[in-house]
């Protein structure tokens, strides 16, 4: 079972380096760019799970159910607009491709051996460090907004937003007073992506501008303007899949540390 899952684990983290690299620079990954990995890491898992099943059937169906369990919930999850579609495609694909870890990573083996959640966990502990980065990247240039959003975005000059990626935090208004403007509350931003509507999308901006006329006129008036730079998770997933394939499951490892101690 090792080369065939080592084939298919190549396969797949060479196609997450590159997904990171496209979803980076375009916000956007292509469906057509899992095709490749596809080729090659199907036939693997399939003479994986052929080789399990001879020699146990109860386990090879226990994987075979949390993968098919796990891919459920992410489909789910970006049905419901929770995920994006590359990130569900990536957890998907790991999930149906690689479910066993292919050799004994250094931290040893967490309970189930189930690689794909161990990716999960990796990826969500690792992603928090970017809310750090960004609190830091305010605090040293002075930028001032209320909790959390320093946590979460940044300004950028008004008359050039469409030139950035990222969601508007902020609603502005014009009034007889002069321009008011106001951080949209979190839940209310969570329920507008919720529904996928309501949001402003820096490309939007960029590709349809005559239909943001009126708030592209407001962001130059404003100067600056608060946009959420969110740092696309397929990022942390393909981090979280080398750590995982290398280390093992973090977290699990650190409770193992903390409860041996």
């Amino acid at each position: 079972m090792i080369l065939p899952l080592l084939a298919g684990a190549l396969a797949i983290g060479i196609t997450l380096l590159y997904a990171s690299v496209l979803d980076l620079r375009d916000r956007r990954v292509p469906v057509r760019t899992w095709y490749p990995m596809l080729i090659v890491a199907v036939p693997m898992v399939i003479l994986t799970y052929a080789a399990l099943f001879s020699q146990d059937w109860k386990l090879a169906l226990q994987y075979l159910f949390l993968s098919l369990l796990f891919s459920a919930v992410f489909y789910l999850f970006a049905y419901l607009r929770l995920f994006g579609g590359a990130d569900a495609y990536a957890l998907i694909f790991i999930a149906c491709c690689v479910p066993l870890f292919p050799f004994r990573p250094l931290l040893g083996y967490p309970p189930l051996g189930f690689l794909p959640f161990s990716v999960l966990v990796n990826a969500v502990i690792l992603n928090l460090v970017t809310p750090l980065g960004i609190a830091l990247h305010n605090l040293r240039k002075g930028h001032r907004a209320p909790l959390p959003y320093p946590f979460f975005g940044f300004p950028v000059p008004g008359d050039g937003i469409q030139r950035t990626f990222g969601f508007v935090m902020e609603e502005f208004e014009e009034t007889p007073e002069g321009l008011q403007r106001r951080f949209i509350p979190i839940g209310t931003a969570l329920s507008r992506m919720m529904k996928g509507e309501g949001r402003v999308y820096t490309r939007d901006l960029r590709e349809h501008p005559e239909q943001y006329a009126r708030e592209l006129a407001l962001y130059r008036k404003a100067g600056q303007v608060w946009i959420s730079y969110g740092v696309p998770f397929i990022v942390p997933i393909a981090a979280g899949f080398f750590t995982a394939l290398i280390f093992g499951d973090i977290l699990y490892a650190v409770l193992s540390l903390i409860a041996g101690a």
